[in-house]
């Protein structure tokens, strides 16, 4: 009699995928910064609702960005000396809090120090999620890519997700935004205490912060490019190729789409390729499809330029976020926030000079000026040096 072969139990040691290890942390990063994002998408109905004059609704923005900035590399050192794990909760809970609140509140200086608190939720995530989704992901730039995908495509929903509840319900629809940030962070307050048995994993190897400077800076081009475009593509296509508001919107959109599918592209490139070499050719690759996208007439062919305008830029993306932490490898928290705070901020600082070109030249002034910006990444990707 013929005995039937038992079937074959799946290997309990096998590693679980990326996706399966990444998931909560990519799912908070896209809940964090999707309260970033919501910020402008927010702030023209405090001017509608509540009468705000354009210098109060700027020191919103302001407020935000200098919460979410300035002390991300201080939270990172702390992370770094203390296990803070309860930072990334406590964050993305503080983040939805303080922006849901503050459509609700009433007198200008607290609707400025919600939003500012709001921000400080943010600084406090990034450097915690980043050590944390580290651990998880290990050498995988695949994992790390998922984690800063989060980030993008929460950025991504903001405006779709925002727009019809502020249309309907005036500026009180951020108190909707706030389940969000309330659940995520108890589900990971939850991991957190099922994980805290575990000791913590030794940090060694030394720091290097000669190339780390150098990753910062090119972190710093790329987040200038991202606010130049991110800033004005809708004007380009509006006041330069004469489209409509709908196909604007669909410039902006299709450019958001691109950076979420670049940032999990250029995670597996760099596992197939190495850190380095995706690093300077997301640099490379913007220079042409920008140079195109500038040259390019009429408002449709446009978009696909636009689509692959936002794969080139976040290519590099999730790879500066691993190969910062490659460098500080005994400071994984301090990497990430710089990385994932200060330097994506630095680009704002660069808003006045787009706004007065623009005022001068246009739109297109602007876009002409940034097919050049790469290139000082290009020069600096030279600079690299393997962790």
């Amino acid at each position: 009699m013929t005995q039937t072969a038992a079937p074959t139990a799946p290997r309990r040691d096998a590693p679980p995928s990326p996706l399966r290890r990444m998931w909560l942390w990519g799912t908070a990063h896209a809940v964090d910064d999707l309260y970033q994002g919501l910020v402008p998408a927010v702030v023209p109905y405090f001017v509608l609702d509540r009468g705000y004059g354009y210098v109060a609704a700027t020191g919103l923005t302001l407020a935000a960005a200098l919460g979410a900035s300035i002390p991300q590399p201080l939270f990172g050192l702390l992370v770094d000396r203390r296990r803070l794990d309860w930072f990334a909760p406590a964050g993305v809970a503080l983040a939805g809090l303080g922006l849901g609140l503050a459509g609700l509140a009433g007198p200008y200086p607290l609707v400025l120090a919600l939003v500012f608190l709001s921000g400080l939720g943010v600084a406090m995530f990034h450097p915690a999620a980043g050590k944390g989704a580290r651990e998880a992901a290990g050498d995988s730039a695949t994992g790390m890519s998922i984690f800063a995908a989060g980030g993008s495509i929460g950025f991504f929903l903001a405006p779709v997700l925002a727009t019809p509840a502020l249309m309907a319900m005036g500026v009180g629809a951020t108190a909707l935004f706030i389940p969000p940030a309330v659940l995520i962070a108890f589900v990971m307050l939850r991991k957190r205490t099922r994980a805290q048995a575990a000791p913590p994993e030794a940090r060694t190897g030394t720091d290097r912060w000669g190339p780390f400077a150098v990753l910062t800076a090119i972190e710093v081009v790329r987040s200038i490019l991202w606010v130049g475009i991110i800033t004005f593509i809708e004007l380009y296509w509006i006041r330069h190729l004469g489209a409509g508001h709908a196909v604007a919107g669909t410039a902006l959109a299709g450019f958001m789409l691109g950076s979420v599918i670049g940032t999990l592209l250029g995670g597996r490139l760099a596992d197939r390729f190495g850190a380095i070499a995706i690093t300077r050719l997301g640099g490379v690759l913007i220079i042409p499809l920008l140079v195109l996208l500038r040259i390019t007439p009429g408002e449709y062919a446009p978009l696909v330029l636009a689509l692959a305008v936002g794969v080139a830029i976040n290519i590099p993306f999730a790879v500066l976020v691993k190969l910062a932490q490659d460098y500080l490898p005994t400071r994984p928290g301090t990497a990430a926030g710089v990385t994932l705070g200060l330097a994506m901020s630095a680009g704002g600082l660069f808003a006045p000079v787009f706004g007065f070109i623009a005022e001068r030249q246009g739109p297109e002034g602007v876009f002409t000026v940034l097919c050049a910006v790469p290139l000082a990444a290009v020069v600096l990707g030279l600079f690299l040096k393997r962790p």
